[in-house]
């Protein structure tokens, strides 16, 4: 789309990935958390790939990563919408409406029947994106804390 394209991430991506989200985070003044909620990016393989789920980044015709995306299985039948940012230059373009249909196509390819997320009330933009696409509030049994707000979308 427009010069981007989408592309699995891998470990040797982790630092270029951590560097996006943790500037996505801070500009909207929310911490990072490398040991804890965000602890996942060490090893995306092991904690996406390899566990039935995907994270893919979009990246310009530079190869630069200015996005990312990941699908984090909770059970068979369910996943979790993480860690989808976009960087400031490319926000508003559709970027971000590119990948949430991307990552709701995935889900369905894996197999999930529904997705989660969590997010923080100060990522309007997201929320109001999230909602067009169909999910709703709901009662999480936790949020990590920075999140303010749980989501979920039946995909069947």
């Amino acid at each position: 789309m427009n010069g981007y394209k989408l592309r699995s991430a891998t470990n040797a991506d982790s630092d270029a990935i951590k560097e996006l989200v943790f500037a996505v985070l801070r500009e909207y003044r929310l911490q990072p958390d490398p040991d804890g909620t965000d602890s996942d990016l060490r090893d995306i393989e092991t904690n996406y790939l390899r566990s039935g789920g995907c994270f893919d980044v979009l990246v310009d015709s530079c190869g630069a990563i200015v996005g990312t995306v990941g699908l984090y299985p909770i059970d068979s039948a369910t996943c979790e919408l993480r860690k989808m940012y976009l960087s400031r230059q490319v926000r508003g373009r559709g970027q971000g409406r590119w990948l949430l249909e991307h990552a709701l196509a995935r889900a369905k390819e894996i197999g999930f029947q529904r997705i989660v997320l969590e997010t923080a009330s100060v990522l309007k933009e997201a929320i109001v994106l999230y909602t067009r696409y169909g999910f709703r509030p709901y009662q999480a049994p936790h949020l990590s804390h920075r999140c303010d707000g749980a989501y979920i979308l039946a995909l069947f």
